[in-house]
């Protein structure tokens, strides 16, 4: 492995082009045509456009992206996250065109993006899992099924992933009625129609677990995740470790999340992630890539978690056991990004200038903004992640609170303020929390 192609765009391009730099390793960055002037192609050595605006034909196209690799001689390709970071026919063309695939092998990533499946994998290696069905074909299937598990339920697109696809139904008539739409929406976003039941947990708390694991049959983690706050199932905060969990349940938690990779045959660099409903957890899903919160656990760990992708990838053992890894402090992150929250979160867009961005001891911002950039309607509206580390919780809380209130940008319109309240709450200060944070925020004001 010697030449990487960077597959995506934003902070997450920066963040791989950085680490194959500090790896030794050429690195190509790939762009669409109204983002030439993006910091990551600035950034990069050598840049390649791979198709227009919309990214069906650019970031999310694999002829395209073979193509980009062909012509610049790259023999290896990091997906970042979202866009084709988990297509298992992405990581299949490129094994079967030479190509390394910073990920996992595509019959884990098979695996891991069928829900069903997955569940049913780590239930067997004795992991919890909440009550669920297979997969429903028609309404009368899913009747039965949801009469058996009892209302209320989530219907959810068993090729799903972060957040998407999932729906809260409370009567077998609901059911009824979303089942359609359900399955066309889930076609259409996942390629992929088939959708399951499983039981609804109503104010659970998202704790997720850190993993890697090499292809010597080392695995680790780096400790928890807290992705508790969120809007419609979508990350907003995220700290490390989760706070409040009793030594014992984090314990057992830890452990479990290497349970199901060692039963799913993970390689890789990924996150097991759980619902903890007070002293159970149940497994959720494997999010089979690099996660948008993990600088969290980079602070935590002292290391970087985009350089362990690459050398998992190039082969190399992880070269340390888990007693070897040291977690220290508490992390938190806010994701800054370019919506409105008292229009629905509506995306906006625009010129972008720069007031002021937050610094100093314990803060660190990865983002790929600079002044006087478009933002455009295309993407994901992430301008940018705000991590805070400090010895404490509270340290990390007071020192994000400060690094919001530096961070100011105008021409489009941020969610900082929400941050900033969500920061200050009283619930979040002493960790009570749950999904619904945002909900019980909303209506106290």
């Amino acid at each position: 492995m010697e030449k990487v192609l960077v597959a995506n765009r934003g902070e997450i391009a920066l963040r791989v082009l950085e680490a194959c730099r500090e790896e030794g390793l050429s690195a190509v960055a790939v762009f669409s045509e109204p983002e030439r002037g993006a910091l990551h192609v600035r950034e990069a050595s050598e840049a390649v456009c791979i198709g227009p605006a919309d990214p069906a034909r650019s970031y999310l196209s694999i002829p395209a992206l073979m193509a980009a690799c062909e012509v610049t001689g790259a023999d290896a390709l990091h997906p970042g996250y979202g866009f084709l970071s988990e297509s298992a026919d992405l990581a299949e063309v490129c094994q079967a065109h030479g190509i390394t695939f910073v990920g996992p092998p595509p019959e884990v990533l098979r695996l891991c993006g069928d829900k069903i499946r997955a569940k049913e994998r780590v239930a067997r290696a004795g992991v919890p899992v909440l009550p669920g069905s297979p997969a429903v074909s028609s309404p009368e299937e899913a009747v039965h099924w949801a009469e058996k598990l009892g209302y209320p339920l989530l219907l959810k697109a068993a090729a799903g992933g972060g957040g998407r696809g999932i729906r809260v139904v409370g009567s077998p008539e609901e059911l009824v009625a979303l089942l359609p739409r359900a399955r066309e929406e889930a076609r259409l976003a996942f390629g992929d129609g088939s959708l399951f039941l499983e039981r609804y947990v109503p104010s659970p708390r998202h704790v997720e677990v850190q993993i890697l694991a090499d292809a010597h049959g080392g695995v680790v983690h780096w400790g928890t995740r807290d992705c508790t706050v969120q809007r419609r199932h979508q990350k907003l905060v995220e700290e490390a470790p989760a706070p409040g969990l009793p030594p014992p349940l984090r314990e057992r938690l830890q452990r479990a999340a290497v349970e199901a990779a060692r039963a799913l045959g993970y390689v890789g660099v990924g996150t097991i992630e759980f619902l903890v409903e007070g002293e159970d957890f149940y497994f959720i899903e494997v999010n089979a890539r690099i996660q948008v919160e993990h600088p969290v656990s980079e602070a935590l760990v002292g290391r970087n978690l985009v350089r362990e992708q690459l050398r998992i990838a190039r082969g190399d053992p992880l070269g340390y056991r888990q007693e070897q890894v040291e977690l220290w402090g508490h992390a938190i992150e806010c994701r800054v990004n370019a919506e409105d929250p008292a229009r629905g979160f509506l995306p906006s867009s625009g010129r972008l200038f720069i007031e002021c961005l937050p610094g100093g001891v314990g803060v660190r911002v990865d983002s790929a903004i600079f002044q006087g950039m478009e933002v455009l309607p295309f993407y994901d509206p992430l301008l940018a992640k705000v991590i805070t580390h400090g010895e404490t919780r509270e340290e990390a809380r007071v020192r994000m609170y400060s690094a919001l209130r530096r961070f100011r940008v105008r021409g489009v319109t941020t969610n900082r303020d929400l941050l900033l309240e969500v920061i200050a709450h009283p619930d979040f200060a002493s960790g009570r929390l749950s999904t619904d944070f945002l909900e019980r925020l909303a209506e106290a004001t």
